[in-house]
């Protein structure tokens, strides 16, 4: 599959080299550019082939063409998806619960990208799977997926950044009364390869919770996620002693209850990579945590707040 990216040359760059304009402008990696080298029309000017050390000029015409492969080792396996948002450069779906981002042992026909290879090649673009924002396989709601390395590397960089805004609604046990921030560093636990704790030596973590809902002995929230390191919203809520509903992991496990932690992503924001237009998306909360929550209020009609 190939991505052509053009520009026309303006007073920013004209007597700069092309390696300026593509680390300048377009933002891209050594290994981008370096990728970008292999191919005979990778990078042109007016349509012919030219090297990063080309001086350019105004109104020249630059054109990038990006080559890349597909996911050989992900099987493409035809399932329904709810996609919210595509173009050229993103995509944005609302995962559903109970679904692996990526596959793994146990875990090999049955997950997002699975779905996602078999949604590409139905429709002529082979593609690689570039997960964005990864979701635990129980957390439900929106998973940005990048289309080419590029618009990856540049999301990829909107998340370290803050620029990539994330929001999660969240059904907690206990009754929380009211806002809050947690402040702290999240850490691998000794000795496990999945779980995660609050530790004075791991990477400092935050997040932001409102409460939207009292639910008896239940608390319904919005979270927004400032970092974002593995688990946070479990590890944190945990921590301040309100683990998530169904959490098996950080706490209670009751699948009569409730089957999986209560943790959906309800809203994402980003900087287009390429277009540099806004993209904000919100959804409603899964509908076994509204089937949960209904059963305290029927009528409620929760609204993120932006």
């Amino acid at each position: 599959m190939e991505r052509i990216l053009k520009y026309i040359v303006k007073d920013d760059y004209v007597n700069s080299n092309i390696k300026t304009l593509l680390k300048s402008h377009f933002k891209m990696s050594s290994s981008l550019i370096a990728n970008l080298k292999k191919y005979n029309d990778g990078i042109c000017v007016n349509g012919e082939k030219r090297y990063v050390n080309y001086i350019l000029k105004q109104g020249d015409e630059v054109t990038l063409t990006i080559r890349e492969g597909a996911s050989e080792n992900i099987e493409p396996v035809r399932m329904e998806l709810d996609i919210v948002y595509e173009d050229e450069d993103l995509l944005i779906v609302n995962k559903p619960p109970h679904m692996p981002t990526h596959p793994s042992m146990g875990h090999r026909e049955n997950t997002l990208a699975n779905g996602l290879m078999y949604y590409f090649n139905s429709k002529g673009e082979p593609r690689v799977f570039r997960a964005v924002n990864r979701l635990d396989k129980d957390t439900s709601g929106l998973m940005a997926v990048a289309k080419n390395s590029y618009a990856h590397a540049l999301l990829c960089d909107e998340i370290k950044e803050g620029i990539l805004k994330r929001k999660y609604t969240a059904i907690v046990c206990g009754d929380l009364s009211s806002d809050g921030v947690i402040d702290a560093p999240i850490a691998r636990v000794s000795q496990s390869v999945i779980k995660r704790e609050v530790n004075p030596g791991g990477q400092r973590a935050v997040t932001h919770y409102r409460v939207l809902k009292r639910l008896g002995d239940y608390t319904l929230l919005e979270l927004e996620l400032e970092t974002g390191r593995t688990h946070q919203i479990r590890v944190h809520m945990s921590h301040i002693g309100h683990p998530l509903l169904g959490d098996w992991l950080y706490g209670e496990e009751n699948t009569a209850l409730f089957p999986r932690q209560a943790l959906h992503s309800c809203f994402i924001s980003l900087i287009h990579p390429v277009s540099k237009k806004y993209i904000e998306l919100t959804v409603q909360f899964a509908q076994d945590m509204k089937n949960f929550v209904e059963k305290f209020d029927k009528n409620i009609e929760i609204r993120q707040k932006v």
